[in-house]
């Protein structure tokens, strides 16, 4: 039986839209292209067609080509490859202005602010510091054996394994373990963690390998001071070398913490903020961490040992806020990509929360949070954008909301 030839168009490629793709247009439907940058004129395969609705597609050929584009640093993510390299052929200046745009478009079309607010106007998008080419920095990589066991990633939406040569994007301590040379059983899952302190873990199937250790030691200086933490190998971690580091220290200037203030930690994971927060307000304070993942709870446990301001609670955000009996100065929210939602935000106005710091990995879900929380008498102060994901169309932002 013959394959059907993919349908190829040339089109002309605007703006970048949230997702790590540009928006184009072909007689007046809606084409959604990875691998092409704004302004570009670029010969395009159909991946995914909509009797109605928009179409997606891959940019196989540019044809006029943008001063932003460089060649890939990771070709294997390129057209019909896997996920998760998708702004690998922007330059990073690129790159950032790319997310800046996404980040403001989402609050003002979402969110409903104006794009003319100097917040938004002047926002941009930070590196790490230290981070120079966006290479070598993850600490934190998932891979999967395909059917010959040789190790790899997911075709972009779909579930096909594409066994890989390279992963330029993971830290030189994952490099050196040489994980796409070895065979593994078809089907396997396997992580690598490169912690702070200590040899890296590699986990199969959720397993440590043969001698391997079930937790792992992070280590974050963060200005003069320094966090020691312990978490499971199988557990959530900021993957950026630098970022653990990074998000301490915007939260910390966006709270503007004093000696004996209340603080609530929400979705605080292993601890990473809530340590710092309660060093901030000191022992005469009290931080409320609050983490619904027993793993991350157990693991927090274990950090907070010997802080006795820390106060950890295992629950969901929605079901621990109508038990808080004393107002919290600041609440520090730290959702997943799902965002917080309309529950938890219009708790803390009940609540009367004076201030809230939002960090965000979700532009949209961003948006639409602080949406419900101006509704509510909040007022945006400050927002910072911070690149977390070099090469990816991922951003992180840090929101300040104060009522």
């Amino acid at each position: 039986m013959a394959t059907e030839t993919p349908l190829e168009l040339v089109l002309e490629i605007g703006p970048a839209v949230h997702g790590g793709h540009c928006l184009a247009r072909h007689e007046g439907r809606v084409v959604f292209v990875r691998h092409a940058l704004p302004g570009e004129r670029a010969r395009v395969r159909i991946t995914e067609q909509r009797r109605k609705g928009y179409w997606r597609a891959d940019a196989v050929e540019i044809l006029d080509a943008s001063p932003d584009r460089v060649p890939s640093v990771w070709p294997e993510a390129g057209p019909d490859g896997v996920g998760g390299g998708e702004l690998a052929h922007v330059a990073l200046p690129a790159q950032r202005e790319w997310k800046r745009g996404v980040l403001v478009e989402s609050l003002v079309r979402i969110g409903g602010f104006d794009a003319q607010d100097p917040l938004l106007a002047g926002l941009s998008v930070e590196p790490v510091p230290g981070d120079v080419d966006g290479l070598g920095t993850r600490t934190r990589i998932e891979l999967t054996a395909d059917g010959a066991g040789r190790a790899g990633m997911y075709r972009y939406r779909t579930h096909d394994v594409l066994p890989l040569r390279e992963m330029p994007l993971a830290v030189a301590e994952i490099a050196a373990l040489d994980l796409l040379s070895r065979r593994w059983q078809p089907g396997a899952r396997i992580d690598a963690v490169a912690p702070a302190d200590g040899d890296p873990v590699v986990l199969v199937d959720g397993r440590p390998a043969k001698g391997g250790r079930t937790h792992v030691r992070e280590r974050v200086q963060a200005g003069a001071d320094e966090y020691r933490y312990r978490v499971a190998a199988a557990g959530f971690w900021q993957i950026h070398r630098g970022a653990p580091a990074t998000l301490v220290d915007a939260v910390l200037e966006a709270a503007t913490l004093e000696l004996g203030q209340r603080v609530v930690d929400a979705y605080s994971g292993a601890g990473l903020l809530s340590l710092p927060l309660a060093r901030a307000v000191g022992e005469q304070g009290h931080v409320l961490a609050i983490e619904s993942d027993t793993q991350a709870g157990r693991d927090a446990r274990r950090n907070a040992h010997g802080v006795p301001q820390l106060e950890l609670r295992t629950a969901q955000v929605t079901q621990a806020l109508p038990h808080i009996e004393t107002r919290p100065d600041a609440v520090v929210l730290d959702p997943p990509r799902a965002g917080a939602g309309a529950g938890v935000l219009n708790g803390l106005a009940d609540l009367e929360v004076p201030l809230i710091v939002y960090v965000a990995c979700d532009p949209a879900a961003l948006a639409r949070d602080a949406r419900i929380a101006v509704e509510r008498g909040y007022r945006l102060e400050a927002l910072r954008g911070l690149d977390l994901f070099p090469h990816t169309h991922h951003v992180e932002a840090v929101a300040t909301l104060r009522r």
